[in-house]
């Protein structure tokens, strides 16, 4: 689907997936010649239903999260060398943002436990992605 008029080779799409525990997963992705995007939020399916119904929606915390495929810079000054060499076609950046809610804690400092729950987040996220992509595996 075309997400505007200036932008006509842009692919855009939203899709939903209900996961366990009454939780819906609102996902947005977006593709074009400069960039792969992907961003999505997890949202509590009994607030949803106060929303739709009207009710009160200031407390639902939307926190959304997602990551950007780009490449990586080097395509057109180097893709005959690394076609000549073998080596594929390019490499690319990613870059991943989350919207965490851990604690409310005055100090503003995350415990050790949120802060290894943060970075597992983090390695299996870009684990995925790069599995998804086909990505050759590093120590």
């Amino acid at each position: 689907m075309s997400s505007g008029k200036t932008e006509p080779k842009t692919v855009g799409s939203m899709h939903h997936v209900i996961i366990k525990n009454n939780m819906l997963i609102l996902q947005e992705s977006c593709v074009d010649s400069s960039a792969s995007l992907v961003v999505y939020t997890p949202v509590d399916l009994p607030a949803l239903n106060m929303a739709m119904s009207g009710q009160d929606t200031s407390y639902i915390p939307i926190l959304p999260s997602g990551f950007a495929v780009l490449p990586d810079g080097n395509r057109n000054n180097q893709l005959a060398e690394i076609k000549a060499e073998g080596r594929g076609s390019g490499g690319s950046l990613i870059t991943v943002g989350f919207q965490i809610m851990v604690s409310s804690l005055q100090s503003g400092k995350l415990n050790m436990e949120s802060n290894e729950t943060v970075n597992n987040l983090i390695s299996s996220t870009v684990h995925h992605i790069k599995t998804a992509m086909s990505c050759p595996s590093t120590a």
